[in-house]
């Protein structure tokens, strides 16, 4: 009965799924994987013939294999590896080299036999890559081709670098890379245009002959990928697709990254569900939306025909479900961010008392708070509560080289200006030019660059902040040590970070606390900041008292935006405040424009938050609610 069950919730998927409850999990039982065909091949007296990835993704593999090889005594003696792919063209001692990617996370920290790795060459000729390729088929064939592949999967659906548009029996090659690849890259690479054009790829069809495959994504990014790949109709536009063809694959998933399949993203559609407050609530808000009705005007054909029907009858009459989903949705509606002073609380997402909060807005970049809650921001201001805001991190690897160096000259014409000796500072600004006319992408800046690219998103912060009403005194900078690194690739969370956000929260002492919550930013940066916030306040519960009178709001904005059913407060903003948060972002000015990093979305920073606000304010409207110019939506988050 198990078994008919499980076949019923995955029937939308057409190939192996195995989905754990986190990344940390799923590496180490596809560690546990390859670990256990090695010692079988040993055993046997064979080699191990392992096609292996490159990226994020497989790190946490690598790096329970070298765990295992250490304290397990995991030989590699019998292993022969062939790497996927290979920018191209590409040094192999450079920082975004696959070879390098390789020595650093697996070959340096293993016996592996040097003569046994082979990964696409980035330096050939281009007159010799044919034959290159032809020869790296030879070889996998010649050994009885690969015993494993381990793939990820880009956001374009290429596995390698099987671009859309690859065929189903391609072999190795040289492709042109597509923009949104190179795009994605570009922060390895400090910039899209530092990214190669073309790569070396291990074929589809060369993929396909692995005796077994395993595909393996990790976060809510992955999702819409994951779902095309996993339940979508076979097209070269995704070529993840072709993998539904193979009997020997397995797509190995956390549950983020799992999040948009059937089975977890509408499961009603595929099996009898135990229905709570918050199913619910999503179901009812995708029915709106699925048919296009207003909340109250969904009728019982409606819940019928879409697969609600065990809903309505469980939970029936759908005329009272509807009215509960229309007036929880419409509670979460709030002009008073900090609570209504005076008013019942009961049905409102924010306490009426203490009157006049401390609030402290923790921003992981120096425009993340005007961006995500501009608005809201400076409503808690001109409401009057004792707003805080604490930068998190400098953000100095986001501005452009130029920059610097027209603020140098600022400031050499400014001390000029006075009648100071400039000498020194031209002498700096000498060294500055030299440098960086030879930089190489993405490397690290001298000292005394990184000091001025953090002075002027400082600069930009303080004038934001004011501009929102904030007394210089309520300006926190925290300069967190794990980011401080001048590359993009930032240090592990130290004591440290957590001594100087405890150290800000028990000098506020606040009972609101906002943080960032859009942990889709390619950078990193969101989910660390949040983590060390939580774990700042997880200590202080155990000792302070206010921690138990404080609340937690998680915001989105930049790069994001909470799906509507799980907005727990939405604040609308009215066409002047929009214009006012507007103003409040224009302070970045070395944001503006063309971001050092901008992901993969074209629009600058403030029109994102303007559409996304709009569009926010647009799905509460279309579900019936009053209509707003925009919305800030917010989820508390219970710790």
């Amino acid at each position: 009965m198990a078994r008919l069950n499980l076949l019923e919730e995955t029937r939308y998927e057409k190939l192996p799924v195995t989905v754990y409850a986190d990344q940390n999990a799923a590496s180490v039982a596809v560690a546990k994987r390859i670990a256990g065909l090695i010692r079988k091949k040993e055993a046997a007296g064979q080699q191990a013939v392992l096609g292996l990835a490159t990226g994020v993704t497989p790190i946490k593999v690598y790096a329970e294999l070298v765990r295992l090889h250490r304290q397990e005594g995991l030989s590699f003696k019998n292993v022969i590896t062939f790497n996927l792919d290979e920018y191209y063209p590409m040094k192999p001692d450079a920082v975004q080299s696959y070879v390098t990617f390789m020595n650093e996370n697996l070959f340096d920290h293993v016996d592996i036999e040097r003569a046994n790795v082979h990964i696409p060459d980035g330096t050939l000729p281009a007159d010799k890559v044919a034959a290159f390729c032809l020869e790296y088929e030879r070889l996998i064939e010649e050994l009885g081709g690969l015993d494993l592949q381990l793939l990820g999967i880009g956001r374009t659906g290429h596995i390698g670098f099987n671009e859309p548009g690859s065929a189903p029996n391609s072999g190795t090659r040289l492709v042109t890379l597509d923009d949104l690849t190179r795009r994605d890259a570009s922060r390895d690479f400090g910039g899209k245009q530092n990214v190669p054009a073309k790569a070396i790829t291990m074929g589809v069809g060369t993929i396909f002959k692995a005796r077994e495959i395993i595909l393996m994504a990790w976060s809510a990014k992955k999702a819409p990928i994951v779902r095309k790949a996993v339940e979508g109709e076979i097209s070269g536009e995704v070529p993840a697709t072709f993998l539904q063809l193979s009997d020997n694959v397995e797509f190995v998933l956390d549950a983020d990254a799992a999040s948009d399949l059937t089975r977890f993203d509408t499961p009603w559609l595929v099996k009898d569900c135990a229905w709570d407050e918050r199913l619910i609530k999503k179901a009812v808000i995708w029915l709106s939306q699925a048919v296009g009705k207003p909340i109250l005007k969904l009728t019982e054909e409606d819940y019928n025909s879409n697969g609600m029907a065990q809903l309505a009858v469980e939970r029936g009459p759908v005329y009272q479900i509807n009215i509960d989903i229309f007036n929880r949705l419409q509670h979460t509606i709030t002009g008073w961010p900090g609570g209504k002073p005076g008013a019942d609380d009961s049905q409102r997402p924010e306490r009426a008392e203490p009157a006049r909060k401390r609030s402290v807005i923790f921003s992981p970049h120096p425009d993340d708070d005007v961006i995500s809650m501009g608005g809201t921001f400076i409503r808690l201001v001109d409401q009057g509560h004792d707003v805080h805001v604490a930068y998190q991190t400098s953000g100095n690897t986001a501005v452009w080289d130029d920059d610097v160096l027209r603020y140098m000259e600022f400031a050499i014409d400014f001390k000029h200006s006075i009648g100071e000796d400039t000498a020194q500072l031209q002498r700096i600004y000498d060294d500055m030019r030299a440098f960086i006319d030879k930089k190489l992408p993405n490397q690290v800046d001298t000292p005394e660059i990184r000091d001025v690219k953090g002075f002027i998103r400082k600069t930009e912060a303080i004038s934001g902040a004011r501009f929102a009403g904030l007394p210089d005194s309520n300006i926190h900078f925290q300069a967190l040590p794990f980011y401080e690194t001048g590359k993009t690739q930032k240090n592990s969370v130290g004591e440290e970070d957590i001594r100087l956000t405890m150290e800000l929260l028990q000098k506020v002492k606040p009972q609101q606390v906002f943080t960032a919550g859009d942990f889709a930013d390619p950078h990193g940066t969101h989910v660390v900041c949040f983590n060390i916030v939580m774990e700042s306040l997880r200590r202080l519960r155990k000792t302070e008292a206010w921690v138990k009178d404080c609340w937690v709001w998680m915001y989105r904005g930049a790069w994001q935006e909470f799906p509507t059913h799980e907005i727990e407060m939405a604040v609308p903003l009215s066409p002047a405040e929009v214009l006012r948060k507007r103003n409040a972002i224009f302070k970045h000015q070395s944001q503006k424009d063309r971001p050092v990093f901008p992901g993969d979305d074209a629009r600058e920073f403030w029109v994102r938050a303007e559409d996304r606000n709009r569009e926010t304010a647009q799905n509460y409207d279309r579900l019936g609610m009053a209509e707003y110019a925009a919305m800030e939506a917010f989820v508390r988050y219970h710790f």
